[in-house]
């Protein structure tokens, strides 16, 4: 009789000790559904927003969001307002860190560069600026054309790769005036470089004409073009490079370059003279001529 109390009794406890195991586990369930039911304003665009422009009030709304807060998202309108648009945002979109400049960076273009960059602006010609092939965020490479100082007059202008893989930050127009005074229209391109390449960039735009190459932006392998001049193009044979000799150095410890003796060249051998002398009557003339080099 006792053995039998015993079995219902240890049955009883396993049958309850499941189901408090079921109920615990529709209770958390439940919790975690009304948790997950619960729902959150997070602050969006009100309208499409450009790269550069500094967020207003009127530009922001909010929504309620369902679910996970996603990494980055604002939750409060005065989170997002008076910061720079680094990215563009669409309308209904979320407002995220990763879309929005520092807080007290302004807006406009300087807001856009990231520290340690500079943006550089450099005159492309109508083809490659109006007809959009240069557009914000696109890769390109810069390439100068002109005479190199103290080069070979014969060989004609000289084409260099300066700069390879270069991001554009913009691409719009300028307004300057010609000798005239009258107004006219320029294409300008800013490009993101380092402090630099921006003094490389300033210097060959002034001294000589500068052009853009579109590349593929997932291309970021570097080459190493030797550069043309104009005589290579009528395939034309460069005149040889002057050889320098480097200074010898001096075995003996301490001892700096020691320079070589100047090689003397002979003087050019003076020509042979003939002289012829004329009698007329009374006066006499004479002429001295050189002989020529076949007769010698």
């Amino acid at each position: 009789m006792n053995r039998r109390i015993s079995i219902v009794a240890v049955c009883a406890l396993v049958i309850a000790a499941c189901a408090s195991y079921l109920v615990y586990r529709a209770f958390g369930s439940q919790q975690n559904t009304e948790k997950a039911s619960q729902t959150v304003e997070l602050v969006v665009a009100a309208r499409d927003l450009a790269v550069g422009t500094l967020v207003r009030d009127a530009d922001l709304s909010t929504t309620a969001w369902r679910g996970a807060v996603p990494k980055g998202a604002i939750l409060k309108r005065a989170d997002g307002l008076n910061r720079g648009v680094v990215s563009p945002i669409y309308e209904g979109e979320l407002l995220t860190e990763f879309r929005l400049a520092a807080k007290g960076s302004g807006g406009g273009l300087a807001s856009t560069i990231p520290p340690g960059m500079r943006a550089c602006a450099v005159k492309v010609n109508e083809v490659v600026g109006v007809a959009g092939f240069v557009v914000p965020g696109a890769r390109v490479d810069v390439l100068m054309t002109g005479s190199p100082p103290g080069g070979n007059t014969l060989e004609g202008p000289k084409v260099k790769t300066l700069l390879q893989n270069i991001q554009v930050l913009s691409a719009g127009t300028d307004f300057q005036r010609d000798r005239e005074g009258k107004p006219q229209q320029v294409q300008v391109v800013n490009l993101l470089v380092t402090p630099s390449d921006a003094e490389i960039l300033s210097l060959a735009s002034n001294e000589t004409h500068i052009q853009l190459v579109l590349r593929n932006p997932i291309d970021t392998e570097i080459f190493t073009p030797p550069g043309r001049i104009m005589s290579d193009l009528f395939g034309a044979a460069r005149p040889p490079e002057p050889v320098i000799s480097s200074p010898r150095i001096s075995s003996k410890p301490g001892a700096g370059p020691v320079a070589q003796p100047a090689t003397r060249t002979a003087p050019p051998a003076a020509p042979d003279l003939y002289t012829i002398e004329v009698s007329n009557g009374s006066a006499h003339t004479s002429a001295r001529f050189a002989r020529p080099a076949a007769t010698r």
